[in-house]
This record gives structure tokens, C-alpha cells and sequence, in this order.
């Protein structure tokens, strides 16, 4: 391994073990204890009407795409992300940008579901406006965000996932994989599996 890759992994690896959970009204939580709560979520989605929906920018669009069909097909929870071109440029040009994630979670959110909010640098206003308009719903709030500790979105959901870095890469490469481990734990992965796609649908 090259002394380049290896450093660059080192520290992918310690800002991994370094992102931080908080809950509204609780502070800090320990990492398990955080994403037990959002498996408790998707599993009362399971057994219910209910549904996942997904928003972000970017490259945090990306993940809300990989990881809506990730729970819907591995997982058995329904999940949805709002990135179709036609509904953002309508929406944009209507409404305006900051109103892209939040009119669609208006149109087709309804209590009881849950929105995972996905920005890098927790300040994007769609998305703090979709967490908003989620709120008013009665949804269930799960943010994921980096860069500056005191960015708006890391204190507006119920559960907060917050990475401690200002590289891009590191930050969405931390995002996703904690939104994988979330699905892979609730479909039954352990240690002793590690190298196994765990395949029990979300129960």
C-alpha cells in the first residue's frame, strides 16, 4: 500500500470513528445508541403506511438516490428521494431553489414519516426548509452534516449525525456510510458477518 493511500485511509477511518450523534432535547448520544433509533423508525415504517424520503445536493443527492433504492430493495422499507428533473425545475423556477425539497415533502409527506436530510455543510436552505416543512407534517427528522459544529442542520432533527471535517470526500464518504451501516444493522449484519451481505428484509 503507498504511504499516499494508506495516510489518506488513516484519516477517512478517523473521522468515521469520530462523527458525533445528538438527540433535540438530549445532547450527545453514543453512535449505537443513535442509529438504533433510526432503525426504530424504519422498522415502525415497515409495519405501517409510512416511507423514508430522502434530500440533498450534489453530491449528497447522489447518496439520497443510492440509499432510497437501498432501502427499498435490500431493506423492505419504502423510500423515496425528490431529485426528479422536472419536479426541481418546475418547483425552482415556481417557487425558487429554496422551496425544491420542501413544497415535495408538503405535496406527499404525512406523519409518521421520515425524512433523512443529507448536506455537507448543514447550512443548504432547501434543506433546512424541507426539515421545517417535515416538521410540520409530524415526520420523524434524521440529518446527516459536516464541516462547521454549530451548522444549522446539525441541531434540527431528532436524531443529528454530524462528521467533523471540511473536505468534501470525507465528509459525504462518512455520510454514506453511516446511512449503510444504519440499513446493514437492521437487516442483521454483526462482526462475525462482516464480509456477508446481510439479506433479512428490516423487521
Amino acid at each position: 500500500m503507498s504511504p499516499l493511500f494508506r495516510a489518506y485511509t488513516d484519516a477517512l477511518h478517523q473521522t468515521l470513528l469520530s462523527a458525533q450523534v445528538t438527540a433535540a432535547g438530549e445532547g450527545e448520544l453514543p453512535m449505537d445508541e443513535g442509529m438504533a433509533r433510526v432503525r426504530a423508525a424504519m422498522s415502525r415504517i415497515v409495519h405501517g403506511p409510512n416511507k423514508v424520503m430522502f434530500v440533498g445536493n450534489g453530491g449528497s443527492a447522489g447518496i439520497a438516490g443510492h440509499m432510497a433504492i437501498d432501502f427499498s430493495k435490500n431493506g423492505g422499507v419504502r423510500s423515496l428521494t425528490f431529485n426528479d428533473a422536472s419536479s426541481l425545475t418546475c418547483l425552482g423556477n415556481d417557487l425558487g431553489y429554496d422551496q425544491v425539497f420542501a413544497k415535495q415533502v408538503e405535496m406527499l409527506g404525512a406523519e409518521g414519516d421520515v425524512l433523512i436530510a443529507i448536506s455537507s455543510s448543514g447550512e443548504s436552505k432547501n434543506i433546512l426548509n424541507a426539515v421545517n416543512a417535515a416538521r410540520a407534517r409530524g415526520c420523524f427528522v434524521v440529518t446527516l452534516s459536516g464541516f462547521s459544529a454549530g451548522n444549522a442542520l446539525r441541531k434540527a432533527g431528532d436524531v443529528n449525525f454530524f462528521v467533523e471535517a471540511g473536505a468534501y470526500g470525507f465528509v459525504e464518504t462518512a455520510h454514506q456510510a453511516i446511512l449503510h451501516a444504519i440499513l446493514d444493522t437492521a437487516m442483521g449484519w454483526t462482526a462475525e458477518t462482516a464480509m456477508i451481505q446481510p439479506t433479512r428484509p428490516v423487521s
